[in-house]
């Protein structure tokens, strides 16, 4: 009998904690393959979890269009996303924007080999341009803008992820493609030492760490600031430059985004 309650005292303590663990996905967009995005953000999670006592888990989604899918029917708990995703999200499903790079602005780029002769927009009247997604911010939204009004006609094909633009005018299957400086500047130095960018747009507030409208204010505020602490210890910061964060992150607000939404923009809404 002793021996059935002490199993029976451990197993029940055993539920209880197993009860207690605060599971939340952090799901990050796929604006690389889903292998390069956990090498770099695997380290984040876990330092997070470490803070937190919250068990972070890693999520990303195939493509961008599933990733839109995912964040509007809330699979995510903590979202990292683009600038314009986030001004349509915290209108519709209520995110909240927590941190953000500092001192950062995001730019859009234009790239395409550094063999190739091209050296304006205007070049690249009557080809094939590659493009992440439709919605992807400052690696679609941006350059295409830009060249619809310098009146340049363009056939646009989107390839999925930041890395697959790269990629395909490495290998001469497009011209040219759609980016930004922090995913090229991460893509593989043999390749990324192929390109050369040709045109950058403006700066806009970058992508942000917002959190779902189901979180506590006090899990809100424990993930926020277990974000920002990582700007305080060496091992911190090395995760933060390893994801292209140089510069460290720092605590944002909602209207920090209302320079994306003077933009007026409207895909997905």
């Amino acid at each position: 009998m002793q021996v059935l309650f002490i199993s029976l005292m451990v197993l029940f303590l055993s539920s209880n904690l197993f009860a207690q663990e605060r599971v939340l996905k952090l799901g990050v967009v796929p604006q690389q393959s889903a292998s390069s995005l956990a090498k770099v953000w695997l380290p984040l999670t876990q330092s997070i979890s470490e803070k937190t006592g919250y068990k972070i888990r890693f999520s990303t989604a195939p493509n961008i269009p599933e990733f839109e899918r995912r964040v509007a029917a809330g699979e995510y708990d903590i979202t990292y996303l683009n600038p314009y995703h986030y001004t349509v999200f915290s209108q519709s499903n209520g995110l909240r924007a927590i941190a953000r790079q500092k001192d950062k602005r995001i730019h859009g780029i234009m790239v395409v080999r550094k063999d190739s002769d091209i050296s304006s927009l205007s070049m690249l009247s009557g080809v094939e341009i590659a493009f992440p997604a439709p919605a992807a911010f400052a690696a679609t939204i941006l350059p295409q803008a830009h060249l619809r009004l310098e009146g340049v006609s363009f056939m646009p094909q989107y390839v999925s992820s930041h890395d697959s633009v790269y990629s395909g005018v490495v290998k001469g299957l497009f011209l040219a493609g759609g980016g930004i400086d922090r995913t090229l500047s991460t893509f593989p130095k043999a390749q990324s030492e192929q390109l050369k960018v040709v045109w950058r747009s403006k700066g806009y507030t970058p992508h942000a760490f917002a959190v779902s409208a189901k979180l506590s204010e006090e899990e809100t505020e424990r993930i926020q600031d277990a974000l920002l602490s990582l700007n305080d210890q060496q091992e911190g910061m090395e995760i933060l430059t390893r994801l292209g964060f140089k510069t460290g992150l720092m605590k944002s607000e909602d209207s920090d985004w209302d320079d994306v939404r003077s933009l007026k923009i409207d895909l997905l809404k």
